[in-house]
Parts: structure tokens; sequence; C-alpha cells
């Protein structure tokens, strides 16, 4: 006669699994902390002040350890820390996440135009730095219309700044808007003077809404596009994705 007898799971044996799966979440979470907080942080675009170069509905990695860190460039504030650590000064040119002035939590993204000392002053639409216009040549016809429909006055032009040739495309919608015709910016010891590439449709350095931006509110430098949306679709959207994904614009390098 044969005897059958019923296993069941030695409950000690469940709960060191338990306890190595708490233990492997609590780690991975620690690691994924570290990363957004020292390494690269994802965000998205909610605003067209960046267009051509940035559209609404695009998300990009933004590297954190670029211009060093400082309490507003970590999440939540968790570097408890006055002024930067491993400081480097942004170039001018660079694509910029930092935190918005007036409240030192919003993020914002524009473009650096004005180094510490620099004078900064737009001429009937023309950018000049340090009293010297930067260049811009008009492209035959508005860019990424693929994606977003210009108004019917929107011009590109790629702009090049009189001193370290970095080109990049700006967008214009005339030259006779509020802010074409501004006073002479001088700025500050530690601050950074930002631009939108949309240049009627950004508020930036040249209002007194953002103004100067500290050097401690940069958060880093904008890197690549590593997924971009049809600003109608919204991302947990996933069976929209064949068809309101841009497929094109993945992995581009902001430049």
């Amino acid at each position: 006669m044969t005897s059958t007898s019923s296993t069941s799971a030695n409950p000690k044996t469940l709960g060191n699994r338990f306890d190595e799966t708490v233990r492997t979440i609590i780690w991975a979470g620690l690691i994924a902390l570290v990363i957004r907080m020292f390494i690269i942080e994802p965000f998205n675009i909610p605003s067209s002040s960046m267009v051509p170069g940035l559209l609404v509905g695009d998300f990009l990695f933004v590297s954190k350890y670029t211009y060093g860190y400082s309490s507003r460039s970590t999440v939540l504030g968790l570097l408890p820390v006055k002024g930067r650590l491993f400081d480097s000064e942004p170039k001018r040119g660079d694509v910029v996440v930092f935190k918005w002035p007036s409240d030192n939590r919003t993020d914002y993204i524009k473009r650096v135009v004005g180094l510490p000392g620099d004078t900064v002053q737009m001429r009937n639409g023309i950018l000049y730095i340090n009293g010297l216009m930067a260049d811009r040549r008009k492209l035959n016809e508005p860019l990424v219309q693929q994606y977003v429909q210009p108004n019917i006055d929107a011009v590109d032009y790629v702009e090049t700044f009189p001193d370290n040739k970095n080109q990049h495309v700006i967008r214009k919608e005339g030259d006779d808007h509020q802010l074409d015709d501004t006073e002479i910016f001088t700025v500050p010891p530690h601050h950074y003077f930002m631009m939108g590439d949309n240049r009627d449709n950004s508020q930036d350095s040249r209002t007194p809404n953002v103004a100067y931006v500290p050097e401690d509110n940069l958060v880093g430098r904008a890197e690549f596009i590593f997924f971009s949306l049809d600003e109608n679709a919204r991302f947990w959207e996933f069976w929209k994705w064949p068809w309101a994904v841009r497929w094109g614009r993945m992995f581009k390098k902001i430049t």
C-alpha cells in the first residue's frame, strides 16, 4: 500500500522570499532616485516657447551633472546645500531646464543667450549680444509643419550668435512685437539671460516675470528627445501610439 503526503510551502521560506522582494524594490527605488537626482532626469515640453526645436508632447532627458548640483536642481530639494557643488558654467546656446525664479519650483526650458556680464538687447526683432548683431538667415519655409501647423505669418530663421558661432533655428512672427525692441539688459554675476526660440511666444528673461536666472536655479542641460507624442494625445492612451507617436523625433539630439 502506497501512502501519499501533501507538502505545503514553509512559512519561513515564504517570509524570506517576501523580504527579498521588498529589499529588491527598495534598492531599485533608491537607484532610480540617485540616477534622477544626480545623472539624468526626464522632462516633457508643456508649451510652445521652444518651437520649432522642441514641441509640445516632446519627452527629453536632461543631464543633471553638466552644471553641478544645487538644492534646487535635485528632486524635492533633497540636497540641502548652499550654492552649487561641482559647478560648471553653461555655454551660450545651451538649452537649459531651470527653476522659475518667481517660485523656485516650476520648471522652465529656454536657451542660454546671455552669460554673466553680457549685455543683451532686441532691436527691430534682431538679437544683439555685447553690442554685436546676431546673424539670421531666413529658411524657405517653417520647420516641423508635419507636426505643428505654423501661424500664417510664421518665419523660421537660422540664428548665429556673434561670438561662438552657435547655430539654431528660431521662429518669428514679424519684427514689431512687444519684445522685439527692448532696453539693454546687463546680466548680473552668477545669473543667466534665457530666451525661447519661439521669440514672439515666449515668457523669458526679456520679461519681469522671468528676468535673470540665478545659477542656483539651473537644473541641467537638455540632451535629446527620447519620445514624442502628438499634443492631442495623452501619454497613457497607448492605443493611439501607432498614429500619435512622432517617430521621426525619437532620439533627436537637442541643439
